[in-house]
């Protein structure tokens, strides 16, 4: 036999409508086509296969012993084929088995996995959710990233979700507590730097314009460390006011006012253009936005 031109799926669907129909006008019609255009995709098949498929009986067309022979495996490709380019079918939330990776920080897990986890768990109990922390897996690794997009590779998709004051907080009996501060005089303190949103760790050390300015003594990998050691300490971090919310009063620490204008960055949910879509992927980014707040 010889191989089929190019491999042409078209050919094979062409076989199997004209094994069903019997006829190249009743083939034609299932393929939508015209009768010469069948009759000249008939012609093709007989040079593929090395057979001629079909004779002429009257005027009807009856199988070759080797189309015969070919109808059933013909039969169970083509269905194949019509079932591989057919549209996905609209998801179903309830039956729908899947697990997300999706990166985020302890800050964002404090302050929404909650909420996340029971929109999750309401809509899909058979999904998955698997949040890992921003230094634990890179990007192709994960179905969704979810905080301040540093370094954002050019083909990822974002999303804004909201934008995030970052305010400094301390121990509660500390100096500065209850306190209005300028920032050089906050500057002036020791400071434990966080380094979980894939902050380059010399962009947290480098010098800044404050001739006060003193570099952190302690980078660690999470808001939450930083608000354990500080709680211990006369040193201040900065957080989250979302997760300065939760925390503060747990901890033991009081969150400082200082003046001039807040320290604004913008979180985002971020993912790989791929996913665009997928429809489970579509349903878990609405998710993580109503769980922000934010409708649909």
């Amino acid at each position: 036999m010889q191989q089929m031109e190019s491999a042409d799926a078209n050919l094979l669907l062409a076989l199997d409508a004209l094994l069903q129909a019997g006829s190249v006008t009743g083939a034609a019609r299932r393929m939508n086509v015209s009768p010469p255009a069948m009759s000249h995709t008939l012609s093709r098949l007989r040079l593929a296969v090395g057979d001629p498929l079909f004779v002429r009986a009257g005027n009807r067309l009856v199988p070759t012993p080797r189309a015969l022979a070919m109808r059933e495996r013909v039969s169970r490709a083509a269905t194949e084929i019509g079932s591989l380019l057919r549209p996905d079918r609209p998801l179903e939330l309830a039956t729908l088995e899947r697990t997300f990776v999706i990166r985020a920080s302890d800050a964002m897990i404090v302050t929404v996995g909650h909420a996340l986890d029971v929109l999750v768990r309401t809509e899909a109990p058979g999904v998955a959710l698997h949040l890992v922390g921003v230094l634990l897996a890179e990007a192709s690794e994960v179905d969704l990233d979810i905080g301040v997009q540093y370094g954002l590779a050019p083909d990822l998709r974002t999303q804004t979700l909201f934008h995030e004051e970052m305010v400094a907080v301390v121990r509660k009996d500390h100096p500065l507590a209850n306190r209005r501060l300028v920032p050089a005089r906050l500057a002036a303190f020791e400071h434990i730097a966080v380094a979980s949103q894939r902050a380059k760790l010399d962009e947290l050390t480098k010098p800044r314009r404050s001739r006060r300015w003193r570099p952190p003594s302690r980078i660690v990998p999470s808001f939450l460390a930083a608000a354990a050691l500080v709680r211990a300490s006369d040193a201040y971090t900065v957080i989250p006011s979302r997760l300065a919310a939760t925390i503060v009063d747990a901890f033991g620490l009081c969150q400082l006012t200082v003046t001039g204008p807040p320290k604004r960055v913008a979180i985002a949910q971020a993912w790989s253009p791929r996913f665009d879509n997928d429809a489970g992927h579509v349903w878990l980014r609405s998710c993580v936005r109503r769980a922000f707040g934010i409708a649909g």
